[in-house]
């Protein structure tokens, strides 16, 4: 459940300003005050830029999965076959859960949803909602939990006094999946009885002091597609907001896009029966939400395949033995737990959660080519591999090393290297653009930028000696762009799991720059950019970033007669890329 609080600062001035002299304000009164003066400390908080993603992306939302069990059996979210459970020992602590809930908080988080398998079957959970609102002072606003209410009736009256914490106005939400009001459905899709328990829940929530109530809808076609229409009818009396999900690709769950409706699908289901209105969303909300007037709720859709919403996501998850997923879609995971237990200190462990953040794509991929072999199922991320940690009484896997290399691309479960099997890739035209730049003292600068002499000229200083040395090499840059252009061609013999290709072009260039510096101080430089395409299966990073780094090594060799311990190589990166799964991605150095 979730609440949000926002008093502002004048309340609290406002307040204490009306008390008679000596005289004591009112409890609540003085939860209010107390309250403004944290929100007024929260907004000059700074933001820790660990979770600032290359994509400017601030992520102040974390969810947390508590527990990988549950006592449905929803086949979208869980495989058919089942999963094998982590044992209890993999499973974070309350005291690590709390831990890492504080680190976020205190590094900009502002909302925590607690998620499952199903939270309420785990042990403690009431602790956890105490110590979770123990976090406000440090600028936690929000607290939720996502259930599938099966068992939520008998538990939610205690929740929400919980939730509401120790200051005025608790403005709890809730939010619980029901796909079907049919029990015959319910049953064939969670392989359980209890659709009257749900239902339960839901009254139990309406008749509570809950803010609102949301509904989580994943629509299958030819199954549930049929009651879209029931749904918004709910709407009409209760103030619930029913969210729309269109069926997202897992391991295990039979995806296909034959049987995800996208939600433009179902708008003009509903605009054919209803009149409807287009309401305004949060910034960062991942539903587009619209409403019947004169209804009481409303309804929206989440439209991850057909209409992503990545450029604005926020979300980071952590599962239920300890990883932090920075993408639902996305099988790279790094283990927080293992270095909880390792003893790391709060800062290091800040930097490994600031490495996977830097690891966030722009987007994920497209609905067709999401990796639903290496990606776990719904079930064990929390929220909606067969993972290394599934295979690890099979395979003999220990869990620090299954855990050391189940987030790299060049190493197997038993961390040993290994070529990526690109064979199952389409071909198709790819590029990529790479930089760099050597910088180089004045000396060598007017050397390399001057017209070289018709014949050399004997010199009898060491300064002059070093100046004919350079030019007996030859033309630096011509030099250093051959060898550029040589080295991307030869990029699998340098690095060894990179795959040979067949390059169609590479084009290198090198300029000689001078940058009037700070104080008048200019800068000399010589920068290097590569562009190498192929058609293949597999991207050309590597051959381009080749090419700038043997580049810029020769124009070191071919001056380090007269500056070889002034130069200095910076800013090597890819800044254009285009074609193949991960999609096109510009960016530049400031």
């Amino acid at each position: 459940m979730l609440h949000s609080y926002r008093f502002p600062l004048r309340l609290c001035s406002r307040a204490l300003s009306s008390y008679a002299p000596n005289t004591f304000p009112a409890a609540s009164e003085v939860k209010l005050a107390a309250q403004a003066k944290i929100d007024s400390i929260d907004l000059d908080r700074p933001f820790s830029a660990a979770l600032v993603d290359l994509f400017n992306r601030k992520h102040d939302y974390l969810r947390i999965s508590l527990t990988e069990r549950c006592n449905l059996r929803c086949f979208y979210c869980m495989p058919e076959e089942g999963v094998p459970l982590s044992p209890n020992q993999q499973i974070l602590t309350d005291e690590e859960v709390l831990r890492l809930a504080k680190l976020f908080v205190q590094s900009g988080v502002t909302k925590i949803r607690l998620t499952g398998g199903e939270p309420t079957v785990r042990k403690g959970i009431a602790d956890i909602i105490a110590g979770l609102n123990d976090l406000r002072p440090y600028g936690l606003r929000s607290i939720a939990m996502t259930s599938n209410g099966l068992a939520l009736h008998r538990r939610l009256p205690g929740f929400v006094p919980l939730s509401s914490g120790s200051y005025i106005g608790p403005q709890a939400k809730f939010k619980s999946s029901l796909d079907t009001l049919d029990p015959f459905k319910f049953e064939f899709m969670t392989k359980r009885r209890g659709l009257d328990a749900v239902l339960k829940t839901l009254d139990a929530a309406l008749e509570s002091s809950l803010q609102k109530i949301k509904l989580n809808v994943v629509v299958i076609k030819g199954l549930n597609d049929s009651e879209v229409l029931d749904f918004v009818e709910m709407t009409k009396d209760k103030p619930i907001s029913v969210r729309f999900i269109e069926f997202m690709p897992f391991s295990g769950n039979k995806w296909s896009r034959f049987k995800m409706v996208p939600s433009s699908d179902l708008l003009d289901r509903i605009s054919a029966t209803y009149p409807v209105v287009r309401l305004t969303d949060e910034v960062n909300d991942t539903a587009r939400s619209w409403k019947v007037p004169g209804f009481r709720g409303e309804f929206g859709f989440i439209s991850s395949m057909s209409d992503h919403f990545c450029s604005t996501c926020n979300r980071l998850r952590i599962t239920s033995d300890g990883q932090i997923k920075v993408c639902l879609f996305d099988a790279k995971e790094i283990s927080l737990r293992d270095e909880i237990r390792r003893g790391t200190s709060d800062s290091e462990l800040l930097r490994v959660i600031g490495l996977a953040v830097s690891g966030k794509s722009e987007k994920h991929e497209k609905m067709d080519e999401i990796d639903v072999i290496s990606n776990r199922p719904m079930i064990l991320i929390g929220g909606l591999l067969t993972h290394v940690s599934r295979l690890q009484n099979s395979r003999r896997v220990h869990p620090s090393y299954a855990r050391a290399f189940s987030t790299l691309t060049h190493t197997d479960e038993n961390g040993r290297a290994t070529m990526v099997d690109i064979s199952d890739k389409a071909i198709t035209k790819r590029s990529a653009t790479a930089k760099g730049r050597i910088i180089i003292p004045k000396l060598a600068y007017e050397l390399v930028a001057a017209t070289y002499p018709a014949e050399s000229v004997k010199g009898s200083t060491s300064s002059e000696k070093a100046r004919e040395k350079v030019l007996r090499k030859g033309d630096t840059l011509t030099v250093a762009q051959l060898a550029a252009i040589i080295a991307s061609k030869k990029t699998s013999d340098l690095i060894p799991l990179c795959h040979p290709l067949p390059l169609t072009n590479t084009t290198v260039s090198l300029s000689c720059e001078a940058v009037d510096g700070v104080d008048g101080q200019w800068q000399y430089s010589i920068a290097c950019q590569a562009t190498v395409t192929c058609e293949g299966k597999t991207g050309v990073e590597m051959e381009a970033l080749t090419a700038v780094s043997v580049g810029l090594l020769t124009v070191w060799d071919m001056l380090k007669a007269v500056a070889g311990k002034d130069m200095v190589i910076v800013d090597i990166f890819v800044s254009e890329k285009s074609g193949g799964r991960s999609g096109d991605f510009s960016r530049s150095l400031s």
